[in-house]
C-alpha cells in the first residue's frame, strides 16, 4: 500500500506534534508500507495566509502523482484534511483551536470571527466526507462532535522513548516538563509554591514564550528559591528527572492529549492535574493514580503536600498508573493496524 501522510510544519518551532507526525511515518514504514510525508508550511498570522493554505489543500487532488497511484491519504492536521482523495482518512491531532474552544466572541477581533466563519464550514465539509476519522484523544473527539457533529474514534499513541522510562527513589521535588506557555498554566504551580507546608521543590523543564514572565512571577511571589527553571534539557535528563520525582504536575487548560501524563505513568509516578485539564483526565483518576484538583493554587499545594507526607500513598498511586498504562495497550503497532485497515 502506498500512503501519503499530510501535516503542517511551523518553521523553526519544534514540539510534540513533530514526534507524532514523524512517529507515524516511521511506524508505517517499519511495518512495510510505502509512505511519503507531505508537510505544509503553516503560519498563524496573517489570516489571509491560513485561508490561502485552506484553498490550496481543498484544490489538491492526490489520487495519483506523476503517474504513480496513491492508495490512501492520512491527514493529521488542519487544513491538510481538505485534500481530495478517494480513500482519505483522518487522524485528527486537533482542529484550529483559536476558532473553536479557545474562541471568545466578546474579545476576538473581527478577523478571527471571519476566519471562524470560513473554517467551520470547511471542517464540516472536509472531515464529513473522510472515509474514516480518528482523533488523537477522546477530548479531541468530543470537541469534534460538539462543534461539528462529526463522529470519530479516539486512537492513542505512545510518547517518544516509551521503553526507556523508569522509576527510582523519589526525591523531594515535583517535576513539571512542558513548554512555558499560557495554556500550560505553570503560573498555577508557581503560586501554589506560596502555600506549601513541606520542603518540596517545583522543577520546571522546557522553554517558551512565558519563560521570562514565569521567572519574574516566582520572584514576585517570593518562591524563587523553591521553584527551579531548568530550561531545555535532553531526553535522557528528562527521563532521569521523571525517575526521581515525588510526583508529576501537569495542569494545562483543555489539553488535547498530553505526553506528560503518559510519561509519568511509564515512570510509575502519580500525576497531579486539574479538573479542566482535558486530555490528562482520560488517564488520571482522583485517588487512583493521582490527584485531580481544582485549578486553584491552594488546592494544588495541598496535593503536593500530601504526596510528600504520605510517600507510600504516592508510590502506590504511581504503580497503579504504571499498571493502567500497560492495560491500555498503547502502541504504534495498534495505530498502524487501525489506520491501514479496510473500510
Amino acid at each position: 500500500m502506498r500512503i501519503v501522510l499530510t501535516a503542517n510544519i511551523a518553521p523553526f518551532l519544534q514540539g510534540g506534534a513533530d514526534y507524532h507526525i514523524n512517529g507515524l511515518r516511521d511506524a508505517l514504514q517499519q511495518f512495510g508500507f510505502e509512505t511519503v510525508l507531505i508537510r505544509f508550511p503553516f503560519k498563524f498570522h496573517p489570516v489571509q495566509d491560513i485561508q490561502h493554505l485552506m484553498n490550496y489543500c481543498a484544490g489538491l487532488e492526490l489520487n495519483q502523482a506523476n503517474g504513480i497511484s496513491i492508495d490512501r491519504v492520512i491527514s493529521l492536521q488542519f487544513p491538510g484534511y481538505g485534500i481530495q482523495h478517494h480513500d482519505h482518512w483522518v487522524w485528527l491531532m486537533h482542529q484550529h483551536r483559536a476558532v473553536y474552544e479557545l474562541f471568545d466572541p466578546h474579545s476576538s477581533d473581527p478577523k478571527c470571527q471571519q476566519l471562524r466563519e470560513t473554517i467551520v464550514p470547511y471542517d464540516n465539509q472536509t472531515l464529513g466526507k473522510a472515509q474514516k476519522v480518528f482523533a488523537n484523544s477522546q477530548r479531541v473527539a468530543d470537541r469534534l462532535m460538539q462543534f461539528n457533529q462529526i463522529k470519530s474514534q479516539a486512537l492513542y499513541h505512545p510518547p517518544a522513548y516509551a521503553a526507556y522510562f523508569r522509576c527510582e527513589e523519589a526525591l523531594p521535588y515535583v517535576f513539571c516538563p512542558s513548554r512555558l506557555e499560557t495554556l500550560k498554566r505553570q503560573d498555577l504551580l508557581i503560586k501554589a509554591a506560596q502555600f506549601l507546608r513541606t520542603p518540596v521543590q517545583i522543577v520546571f523543564a522546557g522553554i517558551g514564550g512565558q519563560s521570562a514572565y514565569y521567572q519574574q512571577l516566582a520572584t514576585d511571589c517570593g518562591v524563587a528559591e523553591r521553584v527551579i527553571f531548568l530550561g531545555h534539557i535532553t531526553e535522557a535528563e528528562k527521563i532521569a528527572f521523571y525517575a526521581h520525582a515525588l510526583a508529576v504536575c501537569f495542569v494545562p487548560y483543555d489539553e488535547d492529549y498530553g505526553y506528560v501524563t503518559l510519561e509519568a505513568m511509564l515512570s510509575a509516578k502519580p500525576v497531579i492535574t486539574v479538573d479542566d485539564a482535558g486530555g490528562p483526565l482520560e488517564f488520571v483518576t482522583q485517588g487512583c493514580n493521582g490527584w485531580v484538583c481544582e485549578p486553584d493554587p491552594q488546592d494544588i499545594a495541598a496535593a503536593i503536600d500530601e504526596a510528600f507526607t504520605q510517600p507510600q500513598l504516592s508510590r502506590d498511586r504511581g504503580r497503579t498508573g504504571h499498571a493502567l498504562y500497560a492495560e491500555l495497550g498503547i502502541s504504534w503497532s495498534t495505530v498502524v493496524e487501525k489506520l491501514t485497515a479496510e473500510v
